[in-house]
């Protein structure tokens, strides 16, 4: 199986509707991806894992072909907590209310509030090249502020940073994806690429992508500090997995912080690459997936 020959499909997950592709069968397994991305860095992946589960990759609100809320105040609508509610109503919608979670950069943040949320519908949990986001904010310094520095500048308010990408959206996409690059990346498929372009060329999805970073500043803050207070911690097995040649291997050990947010062992490991790992490291992210999946 091919990626383009899942199924694509529209689905209502009650406040809009998510551009979803589908396909396999076996246990359920969601797929969640990053920022600038769509479920489309998920093309090596899904399919050799579609022989085993029914895979699920979905845009996430705000991204690719999914429903798009406006800026507003308090950024509500772009919260993990949103995201994961979404996701709740995807799984359902597709018969499922217990199932296996992968997350990569800002899906990874979803599913990590997905699974202290509703961490009975969490079988399996693996996060791709993240460190909590309470834990990035809190220790952050100014290695992490220049690696990180979008970060800051998308959560400036509306419409800011919206108005500088949308004046040159493909040199901000190249220059972002690449570290200050004026060409796409090689490891981007052909289609992947034109899928996010065709995404961020969209003022909605630069909105979406910018409501996303200022939610996270702000109410994902409180929720996560809340969460912690609480003692919450993800109850499902967590496997954590990051690039040898991304800046957060130098920064942090990323194993023993996720272990402090898990009530049980974590499974953890570098991989050959950068920060796009299914796409750069698409043959170890399998096996790895297979393996803890």
């Amino acid at each position: 199986m091919r990626f383009a020959e899942m199924t694509l499909s529209s689905v209502d997950v009650g406040p809009g509707r998510l551009r979803v592709r589908h396909g396999g069968s076996g246990p359920p397994l969601l797929l969640l991806h990053g920022n600038p991305q769509t479920h489309w860095m998920w093309e090596h992946v899904a399919p050799p894992l579609a022989r085993r589960f029914q895979v699920i990759c979905p845009d996430l609100r705000g991204y690719g072909g999914s429903f798009k809320p406006p800026a507003t105040r308090d950024h509500a609508p772009y919260t993990k907590r949103a995201m994961a509610a979404d996701m709740i109503a995807l799984m359902a919608a597709f018969g499922h209310r217990r199932f296996r979670v992968v997350g990569h950069d800002r899906g990874a943040r979803v599913a990590h509030r997905l699974a202290l949320d509703h961490g009975e519908a969490v079988e399996k949990l693996a996060l791709l090249d993240i460190i909590p986001t309470l834990e990035h904010f809190e220790r952050t310094d100014m290695r992490f502020a220049l690696a990180y520095y979008h970060w800051f500048w998308f959560a400036q308010p509306h419409p800011f940073p919206e108005n500088l990408i949308t004046a040159a959206p493909e040199t901000w996409f190249y220059a972002h994806v690449g570290r200050g690059a004026t060409t796409p990346p090689p490891f981007f498929s052909k289609e992947a690429l034109e899928d996010y372009l065709a995404a961020i060329r969209t003022p909605e999805a630069i909105v979406g992508m910018c409501e996303d970073y200022r939610a996270a500043a702000t109410l994902d803050l409180e929720h996560d500090r809340e969460s912690r207070a609480r003692g919450e911690k993800i109850r499902a097995p967590l496997l954590v997995l990051w690039g040898t040649r991304n800046i957060l291997d130098r920064l942090y050990d990323v194993r023993a912080i996720w272990q402090s947010y898990a009530s049980g062992p974590v499974e953890g490991r570098a991989l050959p690459c950068g920060h796009y790992l299914p796409e750069e490291a698409p043959a170890e992210v399998l096996a790895a997936l297979e393996a803890f999946l």
